[in-house]
């Protein structure tokens, strides 16, 4: 069974990763309003659109859309170690993926800025995969210690 769920771990971790990586991309790529649109799904784009900012908004989205890259990236390679069991990388996607996804969180989902789908159900795949991992490292202790 715990072979299973290092699988089924691995590929929470894939899909949560590439889909980071694909918005981190498209957020350097994308015109600031754009991207905020795109994020704030739940804010009325005519609410945003004639807003002008000063360039900095635009450097400081480029870093957010690096560092999703960069945090989906790493954690679609812990994915590769994690479905070879490695116990380690459990650990290395969910402090990546998992501290992600609490900032989108509490300022997001929390801040009422974005609809559930598509956003909060990354949130949803990486806390399952952040669980599932708990409950696998436990398991695995609990088999050492009897």
């Amino acid at each position: 069974m715990t072979n299973t769920l290092f699988k089924i771990v691995a590929a929470l971790w894939v899909i949560w990763g590439l889909v980071h990586m694909l918005a981190g991309g498209m957020v350097m790529s994308l015109p600031s309003i754009e991207v905020v649109t795109a994020i704030a799904d739940k804010v009325a784009p005519a609410a945003v659109a004639n807003d002008v900012h000063h360039p900095a908004v635009g450097a400081i989205l480029n870093q957010h859309g690096f560092n999703l890259a960069w945090i989906g990236l790493v954690t679609t390679i812990s994915a590769f170690f994690i479905f070879r069991q490695n116990t380690t990388a459990l650990w290395v996607a969910a402090m990546a993926g998992g501290l992600a996804d609490v900032g989108y969180f509490t300022f997001l989902d929390l801040g009422g800025y974005v609809k559930f789908l598509p956003g909060g159900m990354m949130t949803f795949v990486s806390g399952s995969a952040i669980l599932i991992s708990a409950y696998i490292a436990w398991t695995r202790r609990r088999a050492e210690t009897a």
